[in-house]
């Protein structure tokens, strides 16, 4: 049963940290307009479009600086608190300071789960909007960049199958020097060649100009010729070529299908995907842990006051987002784990929580 004391506090919780998301959003979109609004009318881009990709911003803004957001808001009006001496009052009535912990951890859950449905329905869309924007109207050469540096693909696309092709044109879907070779037991059974392959979207086929069959037999290959020959396959070239940021616009079952077929294929890109996937979980945790570490630094009246609070807070905060963020990239571009990579900053901000709840309580 909730108590007047854990309403309060948690009434207090949930407003703090929806006034400061609501204070923080348009600051960050007025800074993002100054420095796009040039770009924007120099590309002539369509209100209607701009409107979305503000409403795409917002909510992955949002989620990308929720612990910071959290994290302040705890602090503030926990703050307010003790130096209010309310804190005192309450601990003075008998209750100890892991009953006082209560609502803050009820508040905890509640943001963690919103956190935690938003990272695996809404935010994937809003991603999707939000890099598709800047990529197509903001970047230089932004639709090649989409696909990453490198316009040539050797993949596996299937048990069997295993394609290449090179310089890949996302807008004209057309890639140079391709080649399909079919195994059958470890044993190539065919292999077609091409100059120039060209996906066709109505049709949903393929034209192969200067196409060769050869299919390989037990004493003589059979060579099939034709200069233009229009083919069906089970891919599409987009598949074999992602954009870079594929697997934050998944959804939480499609990312993990994604997974397993890039994996099956030897993608080099598994970690980035893997990064992504963990830290769907890994986010809502973090939540818990910010506010016990918030709650324990700011629950003490300090001779600085607030302002003392803050600045341990800000300090913390921005710790955790760096390590976070160096750790992320190290398992992108490295062999490093990326399990451990996603979980390190909670790792050792927990070990922090429990360092300072420990010498709050005294």
């Amino acid at each position: 049963m909730l108590t007047i004391i854990d309403k309060y506090i948690l009434k207090r919780y949930l407003a703090t940290f929806s006034v400061m998301i609501l204070l923080f959003i348009p600051i960050g979109i007025v800074i993002d307009v100054s420095e796009k609004v040039n770009k924007m009318l120099e590309n002539k881009i369509p209100f209607m479009d701009i409107a979305l990709y503000y409403y795409n911003f917002t909510i992955y803004f949002a989620n990308s600086l929720f612990p910071i957001f959290l994290f302040l808001s705890v602090i503030w009006f926990t703050s307010k608190l003790a130096n209010n001496t309310e804190i005192i009052a309450i601990l003075s009535s008998g209750i100890s300071f892991t009953r006082f912990l209560r609502p803050y951890i009820i508040g905890a859950s509640i943001v963690s789960v919103f956190v935690l449905l938003m990272g695996f329905f809404i935010v994937p869309a809003a991603s999707e909007g939000f890099n598709n924007f800047r990529y197509t109207y903001l970047k230089g050469n932004g639709k090649e960049l989409m696909r990453g540096e490198n316009t040539n693909v050797y993949r596996q696309i299937n048990d069997h199958d295993f394609i290449f092709v090179n310089s890949f044109n996302e807008e004209s879907k057309t890639a140079f020097n391709f080649t399909l070779e079919h195994f059958d037991k470890e044993k190539m059974t065919y292999k077609i060649t091409a100059s120039r392959i060209k996906w066709d979207p109505k049709k949903k086929t393929y034209i192969l100009y200067d196409y060769t069959k050869r299919t390989v037999g037990e004493l003589n290959d059979v060579i099939e010729k034709n200069p233009e020959k229009e083919v069906k396959f089970k891919f599409e070239l987009a598949d074999l070529t992602p954009v870079v940021y594929i697997a934050e616009t998944l959804s939480l079952g499609k990312l993990i299908d994604f997974i397993e077929k890039e994996r099956k294929r030897g993608s080099g890109n598994i970690n980035t995907y893997l990064v992504v996937l963990y830290k769907k979980y890994s986010v809502p945790v973090s939540a818990f842990i910010l506010t016990i570490i918030a709650v324990a630094v700011s629950s003490m009246k300090r001779r600085g006051g607030m302002g003392t609070n803050l600045a341990i807070g800000i300090a913390i905060a921005f710790s955790f987002v760096f390590f976070d963020k160096i750790f992320g990239t190290l398992a992108e571009k490295s062999t490093f784990s990326p399990l451990l990579a996603v979980w390190f900053p909670n790792i050792v901000f927990g070990i922090l929580a429990v360092y300072l709840l420990r010498n709050a309580k005294r």
